[in-house]
Parts: C-alpha cells; sequence; structure tokens
C-alpha cells in the first residue's frame, strides 16, 4: 500500500479583515470543490485572542478587533461553508471557553465573544438535528498556547491549577465530538468550577470574578 498522501493548502488571512476573510472563502471552495471534492468536512473554529484590562483599555479599535475575530469571523465562515457541508455531512467545532460560563471582569469583552458562541454554537446545533451535520463546542480553561502573552499577561503569571496542555484539550474535543456531545468542558477541573458557577447569581459570580482576576492577574498586566 502506498503512503497516505495529504492534499493540503494554506490560506493566509487576517480574521478581523472581512474582505479577506470573504477571499480565504473563495479559495477554500475552490479547494473543497476541486481537490477534495467528496467526503465529510470538519469546520473548526478556534481562531481568537482576548486583551485584560478595564474597558475599553488598551483601545476601542482593539476591542472591535476582537469581535471581528472572535463572532464575526466565525459567522461569516460557517455561513458561508455550511451549504457545503450539509450536503457532504460532517461537523461544526468552535472553541470557547470557560469564561464563556460567567461575567469576566478585566476580559469583559474577550468573555461575552465566548459568551455568545458557546449559546450559538448550542442553538446551531437544535437548527441542524435531523441534517447529518452537527456542532461541537470546546470550553477549555488555560491552555499552554501564547493566548496569556497576546493578552499582555508577564510569562507565569496566571495561576496553572485549572490549565491543560493543548495536545490534551484537542483529545478531550475528540472524544466529545466522537461521542456526539454539543459540548464538552475540558479538564475534569474545569467541568468542577464551571459546574460550581452556573449554580448562584451572575452578579455574586461576577463579584467573586472580579475579585480573583483583580488580585491574581491585573497586577502582573505587562506595561
Amino acid at each position: 500500500m502506498g503512503a497516505l498522501q495529504l492534499k493540503l493548502r494554506h490560506v493566509p488571512c487576517d480574521l478581523s479583515d472581512p474582505a479577506q476573510v470573504e477571499r480565504a472563502l473563495e479559495d477554500v471552495r475552490d479547494f473543497l470543490g476541486i481537490e477534495a471534492p467528496s467526503g465529510g468536512i470538519l469546520l473548526i473554529n478556534n481562531s481568537g485572542f482576548g486583551i485584560y484590562g478595564r474597558f475599553p483599555e488598551p483601545g476601542r479599535g482593539v476591542q472591535l478587533e476582537m469581535l471581528d475575530v472572535n463572532v464575526r469571523a466565525v459567522l461569516q465562515m460557517t455561513g458561508a461553508l455550511l451549504p457545503t457541508i450539509r450536503a457532504r455531512g460532517g461537523a461544526i467545532m468552535t472553541v470557547a471557553s470557560t469564561a464563556a460560563f460567567q461575567p469576566t471582569p478585566f476580559l469583559s469583552t474577550y468573555g461575552a465573544t465566548k459568551a455568545f458562541v458557546l449559546h450559538w454554537s448550542l442553538a446551531l446545533n437544535e437548527e441542524l438535528r435531523g441534517t447529518g451535520v452537527r456542532t461541537l463546542a470546546v470550553c477549555p480553561g488555560p491552555t499552554s498556547t501564547d493566548f496569556f502573552q497576546r493578552a499582555g499577561l508577564a510569562e507565569g503569571s496566571v495561576p496553572s491549577v485549572f490549565g491543560e496542555t493543548s495536545e490534551k484539550v484537542v483529545l478531550n474535543s475528540l472524544r466529545a465530538l466522537a461521542a456526539g456531545k454539543s459540548m464538552v468542558v475540558s479538564g475534569w477541573k474545569n467541568k468542577l468550577m464551571t459546574a460550581f458557577v452556573t449554580k448562584f447569581p451572575k452578579p455574586l459570580v461576577a463579584r467573586l470574578a472580579g475579585l480573583a482576576l483583580g488580585h491574581f492577574r491585573m497586577k502582573q498586566v505587562r506595561k
């Protein structure tokens, strides 16, 4: 038997620019139609970033860029590719966060974007029931990526008690997808934390989250 031949294409794109996203989608549709014309499709909405600080720091432009990348690009790409995915079968995996389960002072916009994609993904899964297409919302906690550096935090400033490697999050996500789940919180500690915060009034949870995030993280933001 010959070695498995993978057909790969890298499509560079600035997800904060709707015009660039649209051009990239044209390339993706061409690739699917010509070089990979059959088989199911797994769309993974994984890109995103956060910013720590008091809103609107570090500026309204960055806050709006976060909305573009974390929310608008997800809807733009999913909406454009959904007809093809429905025709061929497959799944849509969208990375949310444990931040989606409670208000998150000092990363207020980021947490709100993740709450949006979590509830959107769950609702979309119900709309697609019976079509052969499923959605999965992935909710990791702190993960070993460059997220915190991009957010403006010094290395080592975030407690690792809830942390996981990116490989572990991927494994948990694929297992959840194979099991037919519509949502997965990665890691047992994160499962306990999200179950805990959903049992209390949101104003109280917001207050506690503000104290925790302010104490452990805000004082260590790089200048």
